[in-house]
């Protein structure tokens, strides 16, 4: 399915808006290959589906003023499959069960009227096409492209290839692809994809000097063959950023992957490995062209290496890719044996990993960063907490951030800054870190955790070379590069813990730490060890300084840690990609900057599209903390929801929004507040679309078990205008063919009637204004036949209702059918919450007479069930009330189990 997207201008009448729509004929003939499609449009690419050979169906929106609504309007297709343009009339879609679906309050939406169009269509080939408009016979015609500025759309057709029929030799994939690197075809462990290793010698280090080589590789798919390119790309030493383009390949960063999307719909994607035996290799771009840039520290010669994954769609490749590289970095392993063995140990764990986990991943967090300032004290901590509990915010975790450690102040400005002494800063913290940490818990007795940031050379600028710390342990003098952002003056010399010392450095700490309360940290400013100008630094320091961080945070810590600034490209592979140690939080973008409000849409649309590399790290990505009073507030908050990451936030003591803490979190029958988190990291849906393409960001998650899970969309503007698309069931993730599912909007509450994707009509439509989000879910439905009365009864478990991503409050859930025609659903969920049920026949039903419904095996007060008043299909079921009047106490779990018995109508 396939969308191509027309915004009006600011003082507009028409928006337009076409979806290639596809007509279910059943599947192809055995002997023809399966058929997909979608539009490549401009500036937006489209959405996919599975179609057949035959007749297909477009689908167009057009929005005017409502005085206009009963102009005699016409909408016109025009097409091309490279030959003459042809002309094709679209036809008023007037059945409103025909017509897309609209589960927004109409008071927030473009407030235009909506006049649907279809079409059938015939495609074969690759096919452009554009639409013309008129309101009235007499009138004149306006084309799109000239109205609003956009370029024509494009069908394109692609098959599921049979692997038999892809070419082994890499050069049919790569024009002028490089005969001094070497390629070699693998057995790709993604299905239905092709993968190779392409590798190139590199001579060794000159001593101190870095050998540094540029080779070209070669142009994907050919010159002027791609459509899209999509890249994350170094913006400075520690974060990753996505860049976009269209046919020409060009980049103003160095690129850690990158991936084409051919005029016939295949894609390619390229991954450069780094990391390993002390090579760095990345991306750019010559004349059009990818080009490898590889640095080699070793004092050996070494290999550089890059994989290539084909696939039908971009998930495959990109995991084709992924997987081989966790094999390479696995198979060259540094850390030591005992370091290795220790990390095993420390990876299964036991039932107190899992409890630290859950309140880890899962407690509501609080950050001291930009709610104190950047000069912490002793009574801006102390008053924060308090606050807290003031307000009776039950937060899990609360993180000290940088400026409570004693430093010598030395320099201009924090990055030449050295740190002196485990102990705080003794001015500012006069009562010292344990007796900090001991008033925190006893404030505010809801804290289970207490993190501190320090960075992982100590601070900023290291150590302070005349501090307690440098005089302690051996160390040595390094000299950084200049910062290749915001000027920031990290050029020079500093002191760092040599080799031989950097485990004991780090027990000695986290020993210091834990005799104080702390029990987690946030270790930040980890490109720092990719800035050292010295080949042998970087070769003895880098891998020496993450092992050993990795070890102790494990030993002393647990999963509690916090890996930050780490987005270099030796930490990517060396650190976050190996399986073989528990997952630890990793930041996923550039920080959250309050006061810079073009940084806020683009924020979020830089962690949703690294989540498609970060997903296949052994990490949980973190999107950065935020505030729940800002302009961006609920969409930094609905971004969270659906990352699968932890939620921070970062108020201004007694500065609060209560309801959007609700919003995002609920409390458990212990009394803790947790969060609601999807079981998949969420991630961009359209890869190839530009950040300035005026398209919804669209980011998709999902959760539960395959299948009888719950795929969820979180619908972000980041533009500035409004915008309006359609969206098609087959978008959410996880969702199949042979299911029938309903989709709740979080805004509204509004459900949608039943549909399956092969429904031609399965179309939502979807309008945001400037800064305007949303989180849509599509629950399967498990249907019950009442064979007396030959009805089916449909039933969908909501989780708790209110709640941005309340699928994600079931923990588990069964439907079954009982003898006598009884129907049984047994679900526990995370927190205490209205739990919201679908029933489709509820309507013909009396809760009070038909239903029994328990809560540890005690019957539920009547008052505490009710019939939804946005749907009378909804029962809702208030969990928090029931239990709080029944006066429960939590049992051997922390979590809520409701029974519903559900007797046959009669």
């Amino acid at each position: 399915m396939a969308e191509q997207t027309f915004i009006s201008p600011a003082d507009g009448n028409e928006v337009f808006q076409a979806k290639y729509i596809p007509k279910q004929k059943g599947p192809p003939a055995l002997d023809s290959p399966s058929m997909k499609a979608y539009i490549s449009t401009f500036p937006s690419l489209g959405r996919v589906t599975s179609i057949d050979h035959s007749t297909s169906v477009f689908t167009a929106l057009l929005e005017v003023d409502e005085g206009r609504a009963n102009d005699p309007w016409q909408v016109s297709l025009w097409h091309s499959n490279g030959g003459e343009w042809r002309e094709v009339p679209m036809e008023p879609l007037t059945k409103a069960s025909s017509q897309p679906i609209s589960l927004q309050d109409s008071k927030v939406t473009s407030g235009l009227h909506k006049i649907y169009f279809t079409t059938s269509l015939a495609i074969n080939l690759p096919t452009s096409f554009t639409i013309k408009f008129r309101n009235g016979p007499d009138k004149s015609w306006k084309w799109v492209r000239d109205h609003q500025g956009t370029q024509d759309g494009i069908v394109m057709l692609k098959t599921i290839t049979s692997q038999d029929a892809i070419s082994r030799d890499l050069r049919d994939y790569v024009e002028d692809l490089n005969p001094i690197l070497q390629s070699k075809n693998y057995l790709s462990q993604s299905p239905g994809t092709t993968l190779w290793s392409v590798e190139v010698v590199v001579e060794a280090a000159d001593g101190e000097k870095s050998a540094i080589k540029n080779f070209k590789f070669g142009i994907p798919w050919g010159y002027q063959k791609f459509s899209r390119w999509f890249a994350l790309t170094r913006i400075w030493s520690p974060w990753l950023a996505p860049r976009h383009g269209k046919a020409r390949f060009e980049l103003d960063k160095e690129a850690v992957m990158c991936s084409f999307l051919s005029l016939t719909g295949k894609h390619l994607v390229l991954l450069a490995i780094s990391g390993v035996e002390d090579v760095m290799t990345l991306f750019t771009s010559v004349d059009g062209a990818v080009n490898l840039q590889v640095r080699n520290d070793s004092n050996q010669q070494r290999v550089a290496k890059v994989l290539v994954g084909l696939g039908d769609d971009f998930e495959s490749a990109n995991a084709a890719v992924m997987y081989h590289a966790r094999g390479i970095v696995a198979a060259v392993e540094t850390a030591t044996g005992e370091q290795q063995q220790e990390i095993a140990a420390l990876k299964e764990g036991g039932e107190s990993t899992k409890v630290w986990a859950e309140n880890w991943y899962d407690g509501l967090t609080y950050c001291t960063w930009n709610a104190l300032g950047q000069r912490l004290t002793e009574e801006k901590v102390l008053n924060a907490v308090e606050a807290l509990a003031k307000n009776k915010i039950n937060i899990t975790n609360f993180i000290i951030d940088d400026n409570w450690q004693s430093i010598d102040y030395l320099g201009h400005g924090q990055f030449q800054h050295g740190w002196v002494e485990f102990e705080a800063e003794r001015e500012a913290f006069p009562s010292g870190l344990k007796q900090l940490v001991s008033k925190i818990r006893e404030k505010h007795p809801s804290i289970q955790h207490i993190a501190v940031w320090h960075a992982i050379l100590g601070y900023w600028g290291g150590l302070s070379p005349d501090g307690k710390l440098a005089k302690s342990y051996k160390t040595r003098e390094v000299v950084r590069e200049d910062a290749k952002r915001r000027n920031l003056p990290l050029g020079g010399k500093m002191t760092v813990v040599d080799k031989e010392d950097v485990g004991k450095f780090y027990d000695d700490f986290y020993r210091f730490l834990s005799s104080c309360g702390v029990d987690a940290v946030k270790t930040d400013a980890q490109f720092m060890l990719d800035t050292f100008v010295s080949a042998e630094a970087r070769r003895e320091l880098i891998s020496t300084y993450l092992d050993a961080w990795t070890v102790s945070t494990l030993r002393h810590f647990s999963i509690k840690a916090i890996s930050c600034m780490s987005q270099t490209p030796q930490i990517l592979y060396h650190s976050q990609l190996p399986q073989n140690r528990p997952p630890i939080l990793v930041r996923n973008s550039d920080d959250f900057f309050p006061e810079v409000p073009t940084s806020h849409p683009w924020h979020i649309w830089t962690n949703a599209h690294n989540a498609l590399f970060t997903q296949h790290l052994n990490v949980i990505p973190d999107w950065d903390m935020f505030q729940t009073v800002h302009d961006y507030s609920g969409f930094h908050a609905a971004a969270r929801c659906v990352s699968g990451g932890p939620i921070y936030f970062t108020d201004v003591p007694g500065q609060h929004d209560f309801d959007l803490i609700n919003q995002m979190t609920g409390p458990t029958p212990r009394g803790k507040t947790v969060i609601f988190r999807p079981s998949v990291v969420g991630k961009a849906l359209d890869q190839y679309n530009g950040y300035d393409d005026d398209t919804l960001l669209l980011v998709g998650t999902y959760h539960g078990a395959a299948v009888t899970g719950t795929g969820i969309i979180g619908f972000f503007n980041v533009s500035q205008r409004p915008l309006s698309e359609l969206i098609p069931l087959s978008k959410f993730p996880g969702v199949i063919e042979a299911q029938f599912y309903i989709v709740r909007a979080h805004s509204s509450g509004l459900i949608s009637r039943p549909m399956q994707v092969v429904d031609r009509n399965a179309l939502l439509y979807i309008s945001l204004g400037v800064r305007g989000y949303d989180i849509l879910s599509a629950y399967p439905l498990r249907g019950f036949v009442d064979e007396k009365k030959s009805e089916t009864t449909w039933i969908a478990n909501l989780g708790l209702l209110g709640k941005m991503s309340g699928a994600a409050a079931v923990v588990d859930n069964k439907i079954t059918k009982l003898e006598g025609g009884r129907l049984f659903i047994d679900t526990n969920i995370k927190a205490l919450g209205v739990l919201g049920i679908y029933i489709s026949d509820l309507p013909k039903r009396s809760f009070q007479e038909n239903l029994l419904i328990t809560i540890l095996g005690e019957v539920l007060p009547v008052h505490t069930v009710s019939v939804s008043k946005l749907d009378e299909h909804v029962l809702q079921i208030d969990t928090e009330k029931a239990w709080k009047e029944l006066g429960l106490e939590s049992r051997w779990s922390n979590e809520v189990e409701v029974k519903i018995y559900i007797n046959p109508i009669h």
